[in-house]
């Protein structure tokens, strides 16, 4: 890497990928600033920014508290109420950091001098290890958080489309019937929780093995913090990921793989755009090329 440009990347410069149904915009750099947007599903994972493309999105998910994932939390929810927007955000933010969150939303709120009697919470949601709860103004969409190894309490998460399928004994049955049957109080649909996205989150790549279902997503998003041969040993001690790992990762699981894309994020700053892609070009293999995008 002798003589490369290691400038980074603007954080105010968005990423845009278009997916089979819905697209995901926004930023990752590690130790800078990570946010996610998917707009068609009116929702996102973290806010390291808070650019003004995030503020309609009403559904925000926190993986950890470390400020380049959720620095911005509060200037979401400020900047929705600056803007006219009446309805609450709901942010979805993992148990066990609840009341730390909480306390920090707090001592926020005091540092910008807003009065105790004026203060309250923004709207919360406590989501426990492997509970899988629908999203509040999408009843089509339920959210499940999962745990990962990180060097702080993490958890990544899978958003679900939701929708009720009729019975297979069923499937040949009149209207008649079926009205009849519904009458009568049988239950003639199952409910249908199809996987669209996981996020990782910062993690351990151990992590990804543990988890095997996510590779059952529509689109996976996985940190690729460390790229380079000579950091493996920088990514165990930083609990993150890296690419080497990630690809004996992928070269395990094999066809068994039902995602259509794979987005690598979270690269190491010090790492250039041209270097990044030189390397995950080199080392993906070649099965897995056509589903290994890069989030630049």
């Amino acid at each position: 890497m002798a003589g490369e440009n290691r400038n980074i990347h603007n954080a105010l410069r968005q990423v845009h990928h278009n997916l089979s149904t819905f697209s995901l915009n926004g930023f990752s750099i590690s130790g800078l600033s990570t946010y996610l947007q998917a707009p068609e599903l009116d929702f996102m994972v973290d806010m390291g920014e808070c650019p003004l493309s995030a503020v309609p999105i009403n559904h925000v998910f926190l993986t950890h508290a470390h400020g380049d994932h959720a620095r911005c939390l509060m200037r979401h929810h400020s900047l929705r109420k600056m803007t006219g927007i009446a309805k609450d955000a709901v942010y979805y933010i993992p148990e066990n950091i609840v009341e730390n969150a909480k306390a920090w939303i707090k001592a926020e709120a005091f540092f910008e001098n807003v009065p105790e009697y004026k203060f309250r919470y923004p709207e919360i949601k406590s989501l426990a290890p492997n509970q899988r709860i629908h999203l509040a103004y999408r009843k089509d969409l339920a959210i499940e958080g999962f745990p990962v190894e990180h060097s702080i309490p993490t958890m990544g998460c899978t958003l679900f489309r939701y929708k009720k399928k009729l019975k297979k004994e069923l499937l040949n049955a009149t209207p008649e019937e079926l009205i009849a049957k519904r009458a009568s109080g049988e239950e003639i649909t199952i409910d249908l929780y199809e996987p669209l996205i996981s996020f990782m989150g910062d993690c351990k790549t151990e992590s990804l093995l543990k988890k095997p279902e996510i590779f059952d997503s529509e689109v996976l998003v996985i940190e690729c913090t460390f790229l380079d041969n000579d950091d493996e040993s920088m990514a165990k001690l930083k609990s993150h990921s890296h690419l080497n790992e990630i690809v004996r990762v992928l070269e395990s699981i094999g066809d068994s793989a039902k995602c259509k894309t794979i987005i690598l994020n979270h690269f190491s700053m010090k790492y250039s755009e041209k270097h990044i892609l030189s390397t995950v070009e080199k080392k993906i293999p070649a099965a897995w090329k056509e589903k290994v995008k890069v989030f630049l």
